[in-house]
């Protein structure tokens, strides 16, 4: 198999791709929404708990090819990586400081998101 080939089938890529496009928000992180493994993950579902932003989380510690797949699909060198709308937005510090401006919220709903409760 060719390096072209590989590039235009890989699995973990197509894996990725079709992740994003199913779900409104996905959160490739370390660990689960419920056990974060990392404190970079954890402060990111944090952040998406507090917004209500329905998301699906992606573990990428299960698998190493799907870890180091989801740094070179995007030509991102760190985990988390948040998708909004298929939309790659960034990692941690990244929401971090979107959060803090109001932007993040202001791109889920530009984005359509439909977010939880609020008060």
């Amino acid at each position: 198999m060719t390096d072209a080939t590989t590039t235009t089938a890989d699995p973990v890529h197509a894996f990725i791709a079709q992740t994003v496009a199913d779900h409104e928000v996905v959160l490739f992180m370390k660990g689960t929404p419920d056990q974060p493994r990392c404190g970079f993950s954890s402060l990111a579902v944090q952040i998406l708990d507090q917004v209500s932003a329905p998301f699906v989380g992606v573990d990428v510690l299960q698998d190493d090819a799907l870890r180091e797949g989801i740094k070179a699909f995007t030509d991102w060198p760190t985990i988390p990586q948040l998708y909004v709308k298929g939309e790659f937005v960034g990692g941690s510090d990244i929401v971090r400081e979107m959060f803090q401006s109001g932007e993040l919220q202001a791109l889920l709903a530009e984005k359509g998101v439909t977010l939880g409760d609020q008060d």
